[in-house]
């Protein structure tokens, strides 16, 4: 078996699979020539993250593909329906992520509390004549502990983020079309595991309650956004919003008019959109605390994500040859 991992994959898995005698490229294709290198290299299967898209040229241009791995939770790069259709398996990896993606969320949570990402950058350029004055611009952040987190889409991830919400002793509320209740598992260091049941409550009622909302939802390309003007109007004034979900899951233009006028209070950004070219405006906006999709890239959910596509691939060909 043969599989191209167009976007990579860690070390650890990339051997699991060599020792199981599954040959694996890691060579990056371009977009446009994924289709002749599938077919002309015969393929059976291949992996991605985020940046390639397999939609349905590809899927109906290379039969070949046995396979589609998306090294990640979403599959908005992939047109599952139409792979599916062609009797192509499509798998995921989303036990291996949220710790590192809700992490993320907390560290630009943070950052925008006390303007980080602000001071950060004046620091160097204005530390030495102006710090008095910037002591005095950065001295009215805000602690977390107290406040109300909102986490729209309860799913493996946002479960992680009420975790931390609720170590750093804030209030949770939830919110999930599919999810009524969601028991988490609360492993505390010297004393052991508690379970706490959470609630969801509807879409208007975390709008207007939470202090600082983190969205972890699916967004299909062209799609209206999740929150929009409206939305942002129900918030508290200060609010703090956090996005690594998928770019176009914010109106863009909406944030940013929202950012202006205080209405919200900062954002954090993990995603855009027009990735990998997101607009300058966001990026420079004062109140914008931006990282260019990382969300599940640190080494140690890397090697998870590997080691649970690698073995999901093999024992998709172990059963194939089955057959």
């Amino acid at each position: 078996m043969k599989i191209l991992a167009n976007d990579g994959i860690d070390s650890v898995g990339k051997k699991l699979l060599e020792d199981e005698g599954i040959t694996v490229v890691t060579e990056k294709v371009k977009q446009e020539d994924l289709i002749n290198y599938l077919k002309d290299g015969n393929f059976d299967g291949i992996i991605v993250r985020s940046a390639t898209k397999v939609k349905s040229d590809i899927i109906q241009s290379c039969p070949g593909i046995k396979l589609i791995g998306r090294a990640g939770v979403g599959l908005d790069n992939i047109d599952v329906a139409k792979a599916q259709e062609q009797g192509m398996v499509v798998l995921n990896t989303p036990d291996s992520s949220s710790q590192s993606v809700a992490e993320l969320v907390f560290a630009h949570f943070y950052s925008l509390s006390r303007f980080l990402q602000a001071s950060h950058a004046d620091m160097p350029q204005k530390g030495t004549n102006q710090f008095n004055e910037l002591k005095k611009a950065y001295s009215a952040g805000i602690e977390l502990k107290g406040k109300t987190l909102g986490v729209i889409g309860f799913g493996r991830i946002g479960q992680a983020v009420a975790k931390i919400g609720i170590g750093s002793g804030m209030k949770v509320l939830a919110y999930d079309p599919f999810i009524k209740a969601a028991e988490l598992d609360l492993d505390l260091f010297g004393i052991g595991k508690i379970k706490l049941e959470i609630n969801t409550c509807n879409f208007n009622d975390l709008l207007i309650g939470s202090d600082y909302i983190t969205l972890h939802v699916p967004h299909k390309e062209g799609a209206t956004p999740l929150i929009g003007a409206d939305q942002i109007a129900k918030m508290k004034k200060g609010v703090v919003l956090v996005n690594a979900a998928r770019g176009g899951v914010i109106d863009e233009a909406a944030l940013i008019n929202a950012l202006d006028s205080g209405q919200v209070a900062g954002a954090g950004l993990d995603v855009f959109l027009n990735e990998p070219s997101p607009a300058g405006a966001l990026l420079s906006h004062p109140k914008v605390s931006a990282t260019p999709h990382i969300g599940a890239s640190t080494v140690e959910a890397q090697e998870r994500i590997g080691v649970e596509m690698a073995k999901k691939i093999i024992d998709f060909y172990k059963h194939y040859k089955r057959k």
